[in-house]
Formats: C-alpha cells, structure tokens, sequence
C-alpha cells in the first residue's frame, strides 16, 4: 500500500503534524484538480486529521497520483539581499563607467604638452644628469590607445548596468 513519493513513515510508525499537513495539500491538489469531489475531501482531510500512522494517510491518497514536489522559494531576506548586492553592483559600475569615461575624454582632448612644458622638462633632465634624446618629448598628436581603452571599458560597464537592470526588472515581477 505504502508508494514512493508518499514519503510517509512505513507501516505502522507514528505521523507528526507536518506528515498530516501534507497530506491535507496533497487532497487540496487532488480537489482543485477535479480528481476527488467536495465531499471526499471533507471526508478525507478529516480522516488524515486523525491519522496516526504512515498506512493511515497512504491509504488516504492510494488512490490519487504522487503530486510533484514543489520548487523550493527564496525567502525574503535572500532575495533582499540579492536585490541589495545588484544595487551595489550597479552604482559601483556607474562610478567606474563616469571615470574610465572621463579619463577617455580627457586622453581624446589633450593636446600633450605645452612648448613651455616640454622646454621645462627638458631642462630638469639635463640638470639630473639624463640624457635627452633627440625629439625629446614627440609631438603631441592623438593618444589612440588612451582614448579607446578608457571608452571601450567604459562601454562594458554600461552593458553591465543594462543587464544588471533587466535582471532587477525580471526579479521584481511576480
């Protein structure tokens, strides 16, 4: 008589309150299904009220198919602290995104140094001793590399953002 999937204590062995809960669930299922009518599950649901043994509530539900066993829920502090550490995530990126941003700009606009600059560096070197090579700084022109790095990391950073917010969205939907 006793079905795996029960799960209910073999035989004669005593059932608590959680194994007669369960029960009560599995009939609800089995009404709401169509499977057993108003009556059988009042009749049913008080007589697993008063089960004492596993045999008593398997023969309760013999009749009826093993309902699959819930997904397990998150609970509410779990998804609280999910939901906090994707906020996080997303004003920590939005704060490297506005400097990698900015460091890029900043490489795009700079014309490298000034002729008085480049004639007081010049200078500090030969008064240390070092060799100035000739052309000694090169001529300002576009910084490829400090421009494109910044900006592409950048834009990694708001892709980030984007799908941390999506994911947020998805999360927050019942």
């Amino acid at each position: 008589m006793d079905r795996a999937g029960w799960d209910y204590p073999p035989g004669g062995f005593r059932v608590s309150d959680a194994d007669r809960d369960r029960a009560l669930s599995e009939l609800s299922a089995a009404f709401q299904a169509g499977r057993i009518t108003a009556d059988e599950f009042e009749q049913r649901s008080g007589q697993a009220l008063r089960s004492r043994t596993g045999e008593e509530l398997t023969s309760l539900l013999a009749d009826l198919p093993v309902a699959p066993a819930p997904a397990p829920r998150t609970t509410g502090l779990e998804r609280a602290h999910r939901v906090l550490a994707t906020r996080v995530a997303i004003g920590a990126s939005a704060a490297a995104a506005f400097v990698f941003t900015l460091a890029a700009v900043t490489a795009a606009l700079s014309q490298g140094p000034s002729l008085q600059q480049q004639e007081i560096l010049r200078e500090t070197m030969v008064r240390q001793g070092l060799p100035v090579p000739p052309g000694f700084p090169s001529s300002p022109g576009f910084d490829w590399a400090g421009t494109v790095t910044p900006a592409a990391i950048a834009v990694l950073l708001v892709m980030l953002i984007v799908y941390l917010r999506v994911r947020l969205a998805r999360a927050d939907r019942p």
